[in-house]
């Protein structure tokens, strides 16, 4: 059984997750290596990201972002303790 369309656009936006998460930690790494306190790099990321979501989603589409990333922060999905299954 071939899979959906669907199925195959999901992949595909999970393996970009992963590429982009490997990128992320290259980065935080280097910047750590260097002596830049991790919430110093937080800060960078966090604004670098908001100016990026703003210019392609606008504002309205960047506050959406912020609120299901709040959603998910409550629900405990970016916590260290975290058990993945």
């Amino acid at each position: 059984m071939e899979p959906r369309r669907n199925e195959i656009d999901d992949m595909i936006v999970h393996e970009k997750m992963q590429a982009a998460l490997e990128y992320q930690n290259e980065a935080w790494a280097d910047g750590m290596a260097d002596g830049i306190e991790p919430e110093i790099i937080a800060d960078a990321a966090i604004a670098l990201a908001m100016r990026e979501t703003i210019r392609v989603l606008g504002e309205e589409g960047a506050e959406a972002l912020l609120e299901s990333l709040r959603e998910r922060m409550v629900a405990g999905e970016f916590s260290p303790q975290r058990n993945l299954q």
